[in-house]
């Protein structure tokens, strides 16, 4: 069980994303935030979470096709044009991407309104997709982990009023009355062992797929030293509530696999000796991550070992959808109109 004190400290935090405005290292939103609304409650998706179930597998066998997908923020019709243009689902919503392996890196939340929806779409896909023979891998960003740090700087309006009835949230335990009233309830699904919480305990940190590993923001050796499945395992188990935060999500040397930015920006050659060492660890041909907006679209970097998919495809960064598909030793970006 998670302590009082991991509530003490979301509070904290909350209280101070309440009372300063949000930092942002990317680029401003193209239209200013609006006041929270409420949707029709036929638009309202339903809001029972299944279960995790047993442990996701971290390394996962070639697959003939493997599309990738970016930061979606909250933004579903853009999330929902990225899906398509891979030839990923109908006009429906509805799964029509085969056998192929489909990677979503994480950031699925914060900044957007649609984060119900996104989340519904997800578990759904991934149900479809397994008995069409395909697979669904949803990793986590860091604005998952920040929400289950209970870090809520980057939720709109509409972001807290969405969780409102989720089942299995407790706005009643010790602390919570330092949380205002109107934010509780998404605090509380969100903490360890809150609902939510424990459907991102599904979604690993860290994948890999034939010879591509996939991660929101990047490996070091130091990470690959530590191992991706004990990332993955220490991290499944903080978010059930059955464990403290892992110490290498503390730490700011290295910092945590979904925060880096190393191979994200102006990647010079250090940066690509760094990122050779760490696919020798993990036996990888290349890696794919998100996590720093490529506001011209997808791009690589040394050599075509590292592939950069977050194109700021939210409403908030005013992007244009994109994906990234893996075939053999083939690797092509997809966009809209090709």
């Amino acid at each position: 069980m998670f302590r009082l004190s991991t509530i003490i400290l979301a509070a904290a935090l909350l209280l101070a994303a309440c009372d300063r405005p949000a930092k942002t290292d990317a680029p401003a939103p193209t239209e200013a935030p609006q006041a929270a609304k409420e949707k029709p409650v036929d638009e309202q998706p339903t809001l029972r979470f299944d279960s995790p179930g047993e442990p996701i597998a971290t390394r996962h066998p070639e697959a003939s096709r493997v599309v990738a997908i970016g930061d979606v923020h909250g933004d579903l019709e853009a999330f929902e044009r990225a899906l398509r243009l891979s030839g990923l689902i109908d006009d429906e919503g509805n799964w029509t991407g085969g056998e192929t392996v489909f990677v979503q890196t994480g950031d699925l939340l914060d900044r957007g309104d649609d984060e119900p929806e996104i989340i519904a779409l997800m578990e759904r896909l991934e149900k479809q997709a397994k008995a069409a023979g395909g697979k669904v891998v949803a990793l986590n960003g860091n604005h998952e982990t920040m929400n289950v740090r209970g870090d809520l700087r980057y939720v709109t309006p509409e972001g807290f009023t969405d969780f409102h009835g989720v089942e299995g949230v407790q706005t009643d335990r010790p602390g919570f009355e330092r949380v205002p009233e109107d934010k509780r309830e998404r605090l509380a699904a969100f903490l360890p062992g809150g609902p939510v919480a424990k459907l991102l305990s599904h979604h690993n940190m860290v994948a890999v797929v034939g010879d591509s590993v996939f991660v929101h923001g990047g490996l070091l050796p130091e990470h690959a030293d530590y191992g991706i499945e004990r990332i993955n395992d220490e991290t499944r188990r903080w978010m059930l509530g059955e464990a403290d935060a892992p110490a290498f999500m503390q730490s700011r040397d290295p910092m945590p696999p979904n925060w880096v930015r190393l191979y994200s920006r102006q990647t010079n050659e250090a940066a690509c000796e760094t990122l050779d060492a760490a696919l020798e660890k993990l036996g990888a041909e290349r890696m794919v991550v998100g996590h720093t907006p490529q506001m011209s679209g997808i791009t690589s970097a040394c050599d075509g070992k590292v592939w950069r998919i977050d194109v700021g495809m939210s409403a908030h960064y005013g992007g244009t959808p994109q994906a990234l598909e893996i075939s053999g030793d083939e690797v092509r970006v997809l966009r809209e109109n090709e």
